[in-house]
């Protein structure tokens, strides 16, 4: 999907209920973000409004295949068109990144995950929020969630371990069916709170918290460096002189 079904979708009914519950679950994690460098990538925009307010630096990219469009309103824009594959950003320059709409849609996973780690600075943060294999959006294709590749909470965990990343929190959201009926869009908070108590493995989306794996990688480095390359010798066996016998 590009920019503008993306911004169509937010802006109806079903766009709104859906970005007012993911945004809620993303806001128990994230709370104080002042001094902090906010990145959103994908289409993050409809989450960021949360803390234009509360971010001394805050701004967007969006994927070139994408599109991109100003924001915020009313004021110098904060957004970028660019290749997912080289943010344009000094190594560990950012504190926060939230990720929508960016991983389940990129060509090029490994390369987008592998820059995210550059970007990221050793205690920093990315939460991504991707589609579930096992939910109801993913089967739909009139929202976002239904476009791309969806993911198993097992999936994410492998594809993000393998790229030096490590989950610490897990959350899930939209268990409402994806529907433009006006008693589902009002029942949505309790479907939600029934959802994540009954079955929260078939939530709409999968959000995933992680840090950068730091430690890891700096200490084989340093034992690559350090540790000798030594090979055995065999030495050979001492030759020894004669003796005169004669006296």
């Amino acid at each position: 999907m590009d920019v503008i079904d993306l911004k169509e979708f937010y802006a109806s009914p079903l766009g709104q209920v859906a970005r007012r519950l993911i945004a809620h679950r993303i806001m128990t994690r994230w709370k104080g973000l002042t001094g902090a460098t906010v990145l959103g990538l994908g289409y993050a925009l409809p989450y960021l409004e949360h803390w234009r307010a509360r971010s001394d630096r805050l701004f967007a990219f969006m994927p070139a295949r994408q599109g991109v469009m100003h924001w915020p309103a009313g004021g110098p824009s904060a957004t970028a068109l660019v290749d997912e594959t080289e943010l344009p950003l000094d190594d560990a320059s950012v504190d926060l990144v939230l990720v929508a709409h960016g991983l389940e849609l990129t060509d090029y996973l490994p390369d987008m995950l592998g820059e995210l780690w550059r970007v990221l600075s050793p205690q920093g943060r990315v939460l991504f929020v991707v589609p579930n294999r096992r939910g109801m959006w993913a089967r739909f294709d009139h929202t976002p969630f239904g476009h791309g590749r969806p993911f198993s909470r097992q999936q994410l965990t492998r594809i993000l371990k393998d790229a030096q990343f490590s989950p610490s929190g897990w959350a899930h959201s939209l268990f409402m069916p994806p529907v433009n009926q006006r008693i589902v869009h009002r029942s949505a908070t309790a479907m939600e709170r029934a959802g994540l108590w009954v079955s929260p493995g078939f939530s709409g989306v999968i959000m995933v918290e992680v840090t950068k794996q730091v430690y890891a990688i700096s200490q084989a480095r340093r034992a690559r460096q350090l540790v000798p390359d030594l090979k055995p010798q065999i030495l050979p066996a001492p030759a020894f002189e004669a003796h005169d016998t004669t006296f």
